[in-house]
């Protein structure tokens, strides 16, 4: 398995799991229906858990833009081999969107509510406050990107861990700060399946909302950013 292909399968197995989760909590109709918030954020912790595990010892597990761009800052990652992470990324979450749709395309049908449908696939504000969820996502992902550079080791990269403390980072990131925007932290995650939202023929779906589109993915990068900057400032103090 190349890097790329592991990065575009370990992504696809990322949203599967994890929009999946979401599906299956908020669909009608669903075994899980009204699981409530703790089964989203411990479906994604698991969703985490599996696509680090099947691709670390291949790729790193980057599974996430904002990740690889962070490595790269941080002096971890060479910057040559950035577009092509993202590039397989995103094209992963496009395929993992896609699944979860062919899984739960009845549940679509019976599901009225076309902001839920839109739900299954990207995040969107519980309080709409471009600043503030602005400001959520970068704290969210600075969180994530933070805790995993003092997890990876300097020459190695993010395969250098085992799969189960960046499942539990998730878990944790999820219940305490996924109440505000849904804790994206990728584009991967948010926007390539807006993408497949869009595209997809899904009966009484809305927009994509693409005027909220671009606060996950500047807040992300933004927030892997400024974590790679601190962990490198830390190191050479």
């Amino acid at each position: 398995m190349t890097p790329l292909i592991a990065e575009f399968i370990g992504t696809a197995l990322l949203v599967l799991l994890g929009n999946g989760v979401v599906a299956n909590v908020i669909l009608n109709k669903t075994k899980g229906q009204n699981g409530g918030l703790i089964v989203i954020a411990f479906g994604w912790a698991m969703a985490v858990f599996v696509a680090v595990f099947c691709v670390a010892s291949y790729s790193g597990a980057h599974l996430n833009p904002a990740v690889t761009v962070a490595l790269a800052v941080a002096g971890k990652f060479t910057w040559a081999s950035v577009p092509g992470y993202v590039a397989a990324q995103m094209a992963g979450g496009i395929a993992g969107a896609f699944l979860v749709w062919l899984m739960y395309r009845h549940h679509f049908e019976t599901t009225e509510c076309a902001d839920t449908k839109l739900a299954v696939f990207c995040t969107g504000p519980a309080i709409r406050s471009l600043p503030g969820n602005l400001a959520s996502e970068i704290i969210a992902t600075f969180v994530l990107v933070f805790a995993v550079l003092h997890m990876v080791s300097p020459k190695v990269s993010l395969g250098a861990i085992d799969a189960l403390p960046v499942g539990l980072l998730v878990l944790g990131i999820g219940v305490s700060l996924g109440g505000t925007t849904g804790y994206a932290m990728s584009p991967a995650r948010d926007l390539a399946p807006r993408l497949m939202h869009a595209l997809l023929p899904i009966s009484g779906k809305r927009d994509s909302d693409w005027g909220y589109a671009w606060v996950p993915v500047v807040g992300s990068l933004t927030g892997g950013v400024l974590a790679a900057l601190l962990h490198s400032k830390l190191l050479m103090a």
